[in-house]
């Protein structure tokens, strides 16, 4: 389900819609001298907005995917580490060997990365508005599996038959998890611009819909009356100047 301010955002630009329907309505009567308010330029401009608006959406599905991604890549790191450290037992490794191995493995246990997101497999699921911590926890995650594998590696005698628990193995396991990480990390900052350009087109720049929706009112104010049934028409067309 869409998020209230993604709603408020098409809201915006259907009620922008509707203000067109009215001026096309209103004929050769509808004439202003600005360029901005003629209605050529309110179509184009609803144009730019519904291409924004779905560019918004295209990129936070994205994100959703690549979040989602990520989370099953993680999923069952924990188990993963555990088995390490037992395998690690029945070498001839050192007591301070294990004991280092130990360490990046408490540290493993003790985070939650797979359980932090709150994003599921639905696309619609709003990306957040400011990353959270979460991207943090999984970077760690990959720093802590980073040093799991650097003492699994330094131990001759660690040669599992388990392909799943091989170095080798371990090191792709750690290259995908970056991979997604940083996949993770790219699809937020572009679904965070893509916000950006969609909020400088509805609200944040001269010529907005915002703005633009307000000086329409206004003209056809002047033209017919503040008591015409033209301008009682436009008058109750809500533009809200959303943020996030």
């Amino acid at each position: 389900m869409a998020s209230t301010s993604e709603t408020g955002h098409a809201k915006n630009v259907t009620n922008f819609q509707n203000l067109i329907a009215f001026v096309t309505g209103y004929g050769a009567t509808y004439s202003p001298s600005k360029n901005a308010l003629k209605l050529p330029q309110l179509i184009a401009l609803k144009v730019e907005a519904d291409t924004k608006l779905a560019d918004v959406v295209v990129k936070n599905t994205a994100y959703n995917n690549k979040a989602n991604e990520r989370q099953t890549a993680f999923n069952g790191l924990k188990s993963l580490s555990t088995r390490l450290i037992n395998a690690l037992q029945t070498t001839d490794a050192s007591d301070q060997i294990i004991k280092d191995a130990k360490g990046f493995n408490r540290k493993i246990q003790g985070k939650r990365a797979s359980t932090t997101v709150t994003n599921t497999a639905d696309p619609d699921t709003p990306a957040p508005n400011i990353i959270s911590s979460s991207h943090q926890s999984y970077s760690q995650q990959i720093q802590h599996l980073a040093g799991l594998i650097s003492v699994l590696e330094s131990e001759p005698s660690y040669a599992p038959n388990e392909t799943d628990l091989q170095v080798a193995t371990l090191t792709a396991k750690l290259n995908e998890l970056t991979t997604k990480n940083n996949e993770v990390a790219t699809s937020f900052a572009n679904i965070s611009n893509s916000r950006i350009a969609r909020n400088k087109t509805l609200y944040n720049t001269e010529g907005s819909v915002f703005d633009v929706a307000s000086e329409v009112k206004k003209y056809i104010k002047s033209i017919y009356g503040a008591a015409s049934p033209e301008f009682a028409l436009v008058k109750g067309i809500e533009f809200k100047k959303l943020k996030s």
